[in-house]
């Protein structure tokens, strides 16, 4: 999954303003880690995580000149949609991108974490489909 954190790092290198005060690349390297942590929030959390490029240009924009944020705004989105098309094409055999077992997004009783495989379309097991059908109930209220 680093492919696409480094793709838009690398896209976006050359125009990363440094900062005089701290360093020669202490920005590049901000930004090579939030473009990580985006790209693995979106790989183990993506029922979670609704809007990963809005999240991932709000943090490293700082780090950008005014005239180059579009372009910036751009990439991100380019390419973490290619990384959420990679993630929905991958096999459902029980394994996230990392090779983590997947488990249901419900809690037990007890405050545990279910331990069932999920369905692919919620993330929930079929003893936990109705808590999908609330979700998709308290989107349009919460709007």
């Amino acid at each position: 999954m680093y492919r696409f954190s480094r793709a838009i790092y690398r896209e976006l290198a050359d125009e990363i303003v440094e900062d005089p005060h701290c360093g020669s690349h202490v920005n590049h390297e901000r930004v090579l880690r939030a473009c990580e942590a985006a790209v693995e929030r979106l790989a183990t959390d993506r029922h979670y995580f609704a809007r990963p490029a809005r999240t991932l240009f709000n943090d490293i924009r700082v780090y950008f000149p005014m005239s180059s944020q579009l372009r910036v705004l751009r990439v991100i989105q380019r390419y973490l949609g290619l990384a959420d098309e990679f993630l929905r094409r991958l096999p459902q055999n029980g394994f996230d991108a990392y090779g983590n077992p997947l488990q249901c997004r419900a809690s037990t009783r007890k405050g545990t974490q279910c331990q069932r495989m999920p369905l692919r379309h919620n993330g929930y097991c079929p003893s936990h489909q109705h808590l999908a059908e609330t979700e998709e109930l308290e989107a349009p209220l919460a709007a």
